[in-house]
């Protein structure tokens, strides 16, 4: 059967709802196109987030992020877009979208946008993997 892409997105319950735990996704084949040159965009999408009571299920994340390929789109708009969508869907208590769109014009373009559960705090310092190089720690 062909898959097609599509702007739905697909949950399952977390098996592990009592801990909070890290999922780290990458996604290496964003496309989308400029919307002044009709140009083709790439990106790497770095997706962190700390399920509550669902979780994303992947062939259901692959077809939606599919779906932006013939979109004519902003990145600041559409990395905006791709969170909100997953944090409606998912509910999560933490999430954060990475979007490290590849050279045009001589400029790379990274947007960081995040998404916190009203009331969720961390119950200690989360480290994730692109901010752990960044941060200054004594030993």
């Amino acid at each position: 059967m062909a898959s097609k892409p599509e702007k739905t997105l697909e949950t399952f319950p977390n098996p592990f709802m009592n801990r909070d735990y890290h999922i780290h996704m990458e996604i290496p084949e964003f496309t989308c196109l400029c919307p002044k040159t009709g140009q083709p965009d790439f990106a790497t999408l770095i997706l962190d987030y700390i399920p509550d009571k669902k979780c994303i299920e992947l062939k259901s994340l692959k077809l939606y992020i599919w779906s932006y390929r013939d979109d004519g789109v902003f990145h600041e708009a559409v990395t905006n877009m791709i969170l909100d969508d997953l944090a409606a869907v998912l509910r999560p208590r933490y999430i954060r979208l990475i979007a490290r769109f590849y050279v045009r014009g001589g400029i790379f373009t990274n947007i960081v946008v995040d998404h916190r559960k009203k009331g969720w705090k961390s119950k200690s310092v989360i480290l994730m993997p692109e901010l752990s190089g960044q941060l200054n720690t004594r030993e």
